[in-house]
């Protein structure tokens, strides 16, 4: 696994059968020294509270813009932790996602309107105003900094994933994948980063790689599972959840990694105070014990950033 250089089946059980009861988040036992904890390895969604207790931080509140007492967020549900999902009641969200959005209101004593939006559809939405932030393991990227803005939480990435039976066992270069078929979420930066690469396969002479992309995460699954697809792309957390849900499917490797955040629209005042927040979590302790919860220990970060320059490999 690279650190980031800033301080920073039964193989034909249907996939979504597993999760319902629990990749996109976004973005993991990610790390080589990372251990998925034992309410991460469990079908149930994992429900420690680890909010409640987060107290008001004043100097942090200060620096909201004047009025900022209520929020509206929008949440890109997944369907798997550590990615947002919803518990047995049916409404409720839970995930990493939330489990930070949710601690950093109460650092700044504020009130979040929680919204279910698409994944592919939140960044738009933010320009318009109809949405305060986002949250859906939203990679900061070169390109997606031209029009949002971000506060870190976490890092995440780019990683890929196949059934037990393909003779791949490590992806390090595009090319690798020319004639195959890749499952992908919609929207994604993966699937922006296979359709600007394609090139590379038949540049070379070789057939190009086909990117398949889905809304729903099972359905991402059940293509692997069916043969219809031979590799997914995803988070690196999500990917490796996954595969230890499932039998017959094995991680293969991370391939680049990424910083993720908060979403805003370009020019937001709501930045600092989120900053401010989250590395308030990451002083008093609530920040490990979020990411202890769900089994993402290796995506640390040591101090949040605004928008800060895409990671590169």
């Amino acid at each position: 696994m690279r650190t980031p250089t800033r301080a920073r089946n039964n193989l034909f059980t249907p996939f979504i059968l597993i999760t319902a009861a629990t990749l996109l988040l976004t973005a993991c036992g990610s790390g080589a020294d990372d251990t998925v904890s034992t309410s991460a390895q469990s079908d149930k969604i994992p429900t420690t509270d680890v909010v409640s207790a987060v107290k008001k931080d004043e100097a942090a509140a200060e620096l909201l813009p004047s009025g900022a007492r209520s929020l509206t967020i929008a949440v890109s549900v997944s369907g798997q932790p550590p990615g947002t999902s919803i518990l047995d009641d049916g409404k409720t969200p839970a995930g990493q996602d939330v489990d930070f959005a949710n601690a950093v209101a109460k650092v700044l004593g504020i009130r979040l309107r929680t919204e279910q939006a698409g994944f592919e559809a939140i960044l738009p939405a933010l320009d318009s105003g109809k949405y305060d932030l986002g949250v859906g393991n939203f990679g900061v990227t070169d390109e997606r900094r031209k029009t949002i803005d971000f506060v870190t939480y976490i890092n995440d990435g780019q990683g890929f994933a196949t059934r037990k039976d393909s003779k791949l066992s490590k992806v390090t270069d595009l090319k690798q994948l020319c004639g195959l078929n890749i499952a992908t979420g919609a929207g994604t930066t993966f699937e922006a980063s296979l359709e600007d690469n394609k090139h590379l396969c038949t540049d070379g002479g070789k057939k190009a790689y086909k990117v398949q992309t889905y809304n729903e995460q099972g359905a991402i699954w059940s293509s692997l599972q069916q043969g219809r697809s031979d590799i997914v792309m995803s988070t690196i957390n999500g990917l490796r959840y996954a595969v230890a849900h499932q039998e017959g499917v094995k991680f293969l490797n991370e391939f680049h990694r990424l910083d993720v955040g908060f979403a805003f629209k370009k020019g937001t005042k709501l930045a600092p105070a989120f900053q401010a927040a989250v590395n308030r979590l990451i002083a008093d302790g609530t920040y490990e014990k979020i990411l202890k919860k769900w089994g993402t220990t290796g995506s640390a970060i040591t101090k949040s950033e605004i928008s800060p320059p895409e990671l590169k490999d």
